[in-house]
């Protein structure tokens, strides 16, 4: 429930600022993507000024996103080798845990002889 509350702070005002934005830059304008022909360009796109910032921000938020995702990549590959191994040593426990069934008792073994040793006391 909180979070849903947090979230509606920060999306309501963020989008009144969007709405607001948009309403103030409605002035169409000419992208060129043609840098010879200033006057007849070949590749160009008309389009509201809003529309293009907002189209930029997308793409740039995209792009970051992608660059800190390759980024990660390495860590992802290990966090991905390590989950195979611990997975493996616990088919391998499961296994042992399975075949032990308890401790291996021997009934006529005879124990160890003790030595104890002492040292002679300090005067």
């Amino acid at each position: 429930m909180l979070r849903k509350i947090v979230a509606a702070l920060i999306l309501v005002p963020l989008a009144v600022v969007i709405i607001a934005f948009a309403v103030a830059n409605r002035q169409i304008v000419t992208v060129s993507l043609d840098p010879f022909s200033a006057s007849e360009p070949a590749a160009a796109v008309t389009l509201p000024l809003f529309a293009l910032i907002i189209f930029s921000l997308i793409v740039g938020v995209l792009i970051g996103g992608l660059a800190a995702w390759l980024r990660q990549g390495k860590w992802r590959a290990t966090a991905r080798r390590l989950e195979r191994r611990v997975e493996g040593l616990r088919k391998k426990v499961d296994t042992l845990e399975g075949t032990t069934g308890g401790p291996t008792i021997v009934p006529d073994a005879e124990p160890a002889p003790r030595r104890l040793t002492l040292k002679p006391p300090i005067e």
